[in-house]
Order: structure tokens, then C-alpha cells, then sequence
């Protein structure tokens, strides 16, 4: 799946960017504290924090190649530039020293990530600098400008430095090379859907031709014949093909081809039995109780004939000649992907001592044994008047089995 792809694609650039960041950041701060020591005559706390974030830093990665778990080594990254970069900026000038914009990189990098965690550090960090800012009032401030004066300006245009370089060259450069990655990504991805959308299409396009042509070989093959049981039988097999044909046509016709609008499906469906049964002027009525359902090729071929099934033998047995009647057909989800189908009919019904297991027809044979491939229970219900099923399935996802 494109979706499932592009998260994978975002997964490894992530880390990627994560483990570049925690080694030039280490690095970068080792080295800040050789000058503090060498350079600027700065000898406590601030260079003795920026070794301990190094070292921790570099551990932090080293611990990544064990549990694996980028969100833990990311965390534990921000957390360590977070108190390092509040304890340097205190001890540096306060809300005056250059320092205190490392704590924004540190949001910045959240944003990067994640946004919710970008989001944490945002709220934190202002309230850090509320206390940073606390500390410029004699009363309550517990720090002092540990900088020399002779070397503070050094010490604001490396801090700054330190800043942009990182800004710049780390989190801008690959924030914007993983954005465009991420976007070639899924604008491929799209590409290669809508052609395999676009062949599928055709697939469909053309299986719906084929079974429309066995479909007429059938009604050819039909108008030769004399017998009527031999003939009732290809008729019965032709309007199989066709319900079958109508799935695949549905498909290649919707922008969806991956589920079919079912009630659009069992109207056409069954208003063409009527047809192609008792004719045009036919007094059977139809009644379609179907809310929007939309089912997958792998359950809509099985259960369309079914229904094909079911409403033939009302359409031949139930129904005498002219005589009126009504078929009805309700379908329902319930919790998950399980489903029941009612349908039925109000004519003369059959005995209860008859069933798909002693009987002849291929028909009931047919109810039962895809009923079963839809992994599904069959119960006639007798509180009617005619036949009428209750059918209990649920959505299938493999491939379709043969029909035993």
C-alpha cells in the first residue's frame, strides 16, 4: 500500500536524521567545550556540561543499536540538549545570553519528528524561559555569569554559531531533503496506483466482456435446443454468467474498484431474473431493503449468486404463470464484518421434509454450498408465507474457493 510505504520511507529518514544530529551535536559541543576551557578561560560548569552532553549523547546512540527504538534514543536526545542548554544559558547571562537559543532549536527538532513532541517541548521550554527570566531579579536568582567579561562576546558569537550552523546545515538541509524524498515517494506511488488502478480497470473490463460472451453462446446454444429441462438449464447457467458479468462491470464503472455499491447491484440483478423469467409484464413485485453496503469482488460474486439462486426458484416454483406476488430481499450489518441476509418470497413455498440434501435442485444445492463459502449459517425461516432464508455471513477477504 502507498500509505504503508511512505511511513516506511519517513521511518528510516527519520532515524537517518535523528542519529546525524546526535553525532555532530556531540561533537560540536566537545569541541565548544576544549574552547571554553582553552580559549575563553571559562572553567566551571559550563564546559563540564557541554562534555557530559557529548559523552551521554554518543552513548544515547550507542544504546539505539541494542533496544532499537528511535522514539526512546530521540527523547532521551532532547531531554539531555534540554538541561544542558538551560543550565549553560543560566550560568552564561540568563535571558540575556545567546545560549538560550538552543532551547528553540531543541522545539524546533520536536517539530521535525514529531509534532506532538514538538509540541511538548514548545510548552516546556516557555516555561523554562519564564525561569531563566526569573533569574535576572537579585531576589530570586541562585546563578551567575560564569563568562569572563573579556570573553563573552567570543562566547555569544560561538553560541550563535553553534546555533545557525545547526539550524542551517543540519536540521534545514535535511528537513527539506527529506521533504522532497518523501515527496517523490508519494508522488511515484501515485503514479504506479493509478496505472495499476487504471489495469485493473481494464481487467475487469474485460472479464465482464468475456462472461458476456459465454453469456451469448449460452443464449445461442439455448434457441437450438428443443428440450425444455435442457433448456431451462442453460438459461439458468447464462443468468449465472450474467450475475457474475454485472459484479466485474460494476468495478471497471465506479471509481472504487476495489468494492461494489451492493443495493445498485441486487436491484439490477434481480429486476433482470424478472425480466429474463416472467417477462415485462410481469406481476411479481420487488421490495430491496438495503442500506449503503459496499462489499469487496470476494464476497459480492458468492453472495450475488446466491441471491441469484434464491430468487430464481421464487421466480420458477414460487410463482405460477401470472399469478402475483412479492420477492423480498433485505441485507444488514452487523458488529465487524458480519452481515444477514433475509430474502424471500410469499408464494407457494416447498415442504419442510424437502432440502438441499435429498433434493434434485441445483438451485438449493447452490443457496447452501455458497452459504458455506461465505463462511456463513443458512436457516429457512417458517413464520412466512412461501420460502424466505435467513443468512448469516460475514465479508471474505482471500480468493474465492470452488464452489463444491
Amino acid at each position: 500500500m502507498p500509505d504503508f510505504q511512505i511511513e516506511q520511507e519517513y521511518v528510516k529518514e527519520k532515524i537517518r536524521l535523528v542519529q546525524k544530529v546526535n553525532y555532530v551535536t556531540s561533537s560540536l559541543a566537545i569541541a565548544f567545550g576544549l574552547i571554553c576551557v582553552f580559549l575563553l578561560n571559562i572553567k566551571e560548569i559550563i564546559p563540564h556540561v557541554l562534555f557530559s552532553y557529548g559523552i551521554l549523547n554518543l552513548i544515547n546512540i550507542f544504546f539505539y543499536e541494542n533496544h532499537k527504538n528511535i522514539s526512546i534514543t530521540y527523547n532521551l536526545s532532547s531531554i539531555l540538549a534540554l538541561i544542558s542548554a538551560l543550565t549553560i544559558t543560566l550560568y552564561s547571562g540568563g535571558i540575556n545570553s545567546t545560549f538560550i537559543f538552543m532551547l528553540a532549536l531543541v522545539v524546533f527538532a520536536g517539530y521535525i519528528n514529531t509534532q506532538r513532541h514538538g509540541r511538548s517541548y514548545l510548552y516546556f521550554t516557555f516555561v523554562l524561559i519564564l525561569f531563566v527570566f526569573s533569574q535576572s531579579f537579585p531576589d530570586l536568582s541562585f546563578t551567575e555569569n560564569l563568562v569572563p567579561t573579556e570573553s563573552r562576546n567570543i562566547f555569544s558569537l560561538l553560541s550563535v554559531s553553534f546555533s545557525l550552523y545547526l539550524l542551517g546545515s543540519i536540521f534545514g538541509k535535511d528537513l527539506l531533503k527529506s521533504h522532497n524524498a518523501l515527496y517523490k515517494s508519494k508522488k511515484e506511488l501515485t503514479v504506479q496506483m493509478h496505472e495499476k488502478e487504471m489495469l485493473l480497470k481494464e481487467v475487469h473490463h474485460r472479464v465482464k466482456n468475456n462472461l458476456q460472451t459465454v453469456s451469448s453462446l449460452l443464449s445461442l446454444q439455448t434457441r437450438n435446443v428443443e428440450e425444455t429441462k435442457l433448456k431451462d438449464l442453460l438459461k439458468s447457467t447464462q443468468n449465472r454468467v450474467i450475475s457474475m458479468a454485472m459484479v466485474h462491470e460494476m468495478l471497471y464503472m465506479r471509481k472504487d474498484i476495489s468494492q461494489i455499491e451492493y443495493r445498485s447491484y441486487v436491484q439490477e440483478l434481480s429486476e433482470y431474473l424478472i425480466r429474463s423469467i416472467k417477462g415485462f409484464d410481469s406481476k411479481v413485485n420487488l421490495k430491496i431493503d438495503i442500506p449503503e453496503i459496499k462489499l469487496g469482488i470476494d464476497t459480492a460474486i458468492p453472495l450475488g449468486l446466491l441471491i441469484n439462486e434464491a430468487v430464481t426458484n421464487a421466480l420458477k416454483y414460487g410463482f405460477e404463470d401470472d399469478q402475483e406476488g412479492e420477492i423480498y430481499i433485505a441485507l444488514k450489518k452487523e458488529i465487524d464484518k458480519h452481515y444477514v441476509l433475509n430474502i424471500g418470497d410469499n408464494g407457494v413455498g416447498f415442504p419442510d421434509t424437502i432440502n438441499y440434501k435429498n433434493s434434485k435442485s441445483l438451485g438449493l444445492k447452490l443457496i447452501y454450498n455458497l452459504t458455506r463459502q461465505l463462511k456463513g449459517s443458512i436457516q429457512k425461516d417458517t413464520s412466512k408465507k412461501g420460502t424466505n432464508y435467513i443468512i448469516k455471513f460475514q465479508e471474505i477477504k482471500q480468493q474465492l474457493s470452488p464452489v463444491a
